[in-house]
C-alpha cells in the first residue's frame, strides 16, 4: 500500500501498490472531497420487454443495461455483495395494463438472502378505472453478508388476469441502483 500527496492534482491518496498513481483506493482532494473509486456501486435499466406476470408470485424483473457497475458485483439480474456491509438498495418499477378489476394489491420488493423490504399498493384504492401506467418504488438499506445477493421482484395478488406489463425500455423507467456505504 501506498499514502502519498499527488502534487499535481493536491490530492491525498491512499492505495495499493508501492508507488503513488497506482490503483487508488481512497482519495481526498483539495476541497476534502472523498471518493473512493474501487467502492462497490452500480445502476441498471430494464431492456427486454416482460409482459403479462404472473398473478399470485412474486416475478423476477430483467435488467440488461449497465449504466455503470463499479467492482462488477453486478449480473443476470442480481447484485452480490462483494462484502459484509450496510448497503443502500432502490429500485422503480414502471408497470402497464395494471389489473385494476381483480387486484385486491400489487407490491414491489428487493428481495435480499437475509429478508425481503416490500412496498404494497392498493391498485384500488388509486384509480377509479384501470391505470394506463403505475410506477412502484422501494428503498432500503440491506444488513448484507460478503456473497449475499439482492434482486427486483414484483407481485400483484387478488383475483385477476396475469397482464401486468414492465413498461418500456428507456433509461429513466425501471431502474435497479445500489451502493456500498458502510
Amino acid at each position: 500500500f501506498h499514502i502519498g500527496l499527488d502534487d499535481s492534482s493536491d490530492d491525498l491518496v491512499i492505495g495499493l501498490g508501492s508507488t503513488l498513481g497506482t490503483t487508488s483506493h481512497i482519495v481526498i482532494d483539495e476541497a476534502g472531497h472523498v471518493t473512493m473509486p474501487l467502492q462497490s456501486c452500480f445502476s441498471v435499466t430494464h431492456s427486454v420487454s416482460q409482459t403479462n406476470l404472473t398473478e399470485e408470485q412474486q416475478n423476477t424483473i430483467t435488467f440488461g443495461n449497465e449504466i455503470f457497475d463499479i467492482n462488477g458485483d453486478f449480473a443476470s439480474n442480481t447484485f452480490t455483495a462483494p462484502v459484509t456491509g450496510k448497503y443502500l438498495l432502490t429500485a422503480k418499477l414502471s408497470m402497464a395494463q395494471i389489473d385494476h378489476d381483480g387486484t385486491y394489491y400489487s407490491n414491489i420488493t428487493i428481495n435480499t438472502s437475509n429478508r425481503n423490504y416490500k412496498n404494497a399498493y392498493s391498485v384500488r384504492d388509486f384509480f377509479e378505472a384501470q391505470p394506463e401506467f403505475f410506477v412502484f418504488t422501494c428503498t432500503c438499506i440491506a444488513d448484507m453478508d460478503a456473497s449475499d445477493t439482492a434482486v427486483v421482484e414484483f407481485g400483484t395478488y387478488g383475483p385477476g388476469a396475469s397482464q401486468e406489463d414492465v413498461y418500456g425500455t428507456s433509461a429513466d423507467a425501471t431502474q435497479f441502483m445500489g451502493q456500498l456505504i458502510s
